[in-house]
């Protein structure tokens, strides 16, 4: 079906030919078919939509039947922009494209649980890669004297240690200067933030909230935070859910409060630094 119709007064004159068109939004054309002249506002797959000067919009096929400036065009999807290759990673750090990632080093990354390792290695994990570090979790801290001294850290085997709550007073705290004074101090680094949970190291903005809910002490935090946020909270699949949820919404360190930022930072300085001589 020839969509352009019979020209009764073309004998013996040259048709012009339909040229490509990209569909660009804002474009003036007109339907051959049916006379309807419309601006582009949409193109989906094979369809663009067209708003008249009514304000009414219609859609039509992609593809040949439309003058524009009076001259036969074929509408064509419209070119989309190069992909442009990311200058920071998810840290903010500088990125270095192509690189390949580093054989793991000696030394180690510690943090208390799986959502503590599932963030960094969210935002850092480029970071990670390059340096050849590699995070552990490690289901809490009870132990972690023992877990320090069966790591046997020293030069060029350095640990480093993120803890949840590590504020005055705390049984993290009493746990962490035991780290401190026990075999391989030196070449071991326990750092922390003041957060009960990582849960609370993301910014509330990003969940709509001002503030994180304050969960009374005869509470599991992890619940009492879900019920104040509206958040199913039955099982260890909820939990799960709920905390895939809040990682979601965190694009990149922007997202995360200073108080871990600083802290991951520090702890990747210790264990990527040269061992002393």
């Amino acid at each position: 079906m020839d969509r352009y119709g019979t020209d009764v007064l073309s004998t013996g004159r040259h048709k012009p030919r339909s040229t490509e068109h990209p569909a660009e939004p804002g474009l003036v054309v007109e339907d051959v078919q049916t006379g309807y002249v419309g601006a582009v506002v949409r193109v989906e797959y094979d369809r663009v939509d067209l708003e008249d000067r009514h304000g009414h919009v219609r859609g039509f096929p992609l593809g040949p039947g439309y003058l524009l400036e009076g001259r036969p065009v074929i509408l064509t999807a419209p070119r989309r922009p190069a992909p442009t290759t990311a200058t920071r990673t998810a840290s903010g750090s500088v990125a270095v494209h192509g690189a390949r990632a580093r054989v793991a080093r000696a030394s180690r990354i510690y943090v208390e649980g799986r959502h503590d390792a599932e963030l960094i290695a969210q935002v850092w994990g480029e970071d990670l890669r390059i340096e050849g570090v590699v995070v552990e979790h490690l289901g809490g801290i009870d132990d972690l004297v023992d877990i320090v001294a069966d790591f046997a850290p020293g030069p060029g085997r350095r640990l480093g240690v993120l803890v949840d709550h590590l504020v005055a007073g705390s049984k993290e705290t009493r746990i962490a200067e035991a780290v401190r004074r026990g075999p391989g101090g030196s070449d071991t680094v326990v750092v922390g933030h003041p957060y009960v949970d990582i849960w609370q190291a993301v910014k509330p903005q990003r969940l709509g909230l001002t503030e994180w809910p304050v969960v009374p002490r005869h509470l599991e935090w992890k619940r009492g935070a879900c019920e104040a946020l509206g958040l199913s909270h039955a099982s260890q699949t909820d939990i799960a859910k709920a905390w895939r949820h809040i990682r979601s919404r965190v694009r990149d360190w922007h997202d995360l409060e200073s108080a871990l930022i600083s802290r991951v930072e520090e702890l990747i300085d210790f264990v990527t630094a040269p061992a002393s001589a």
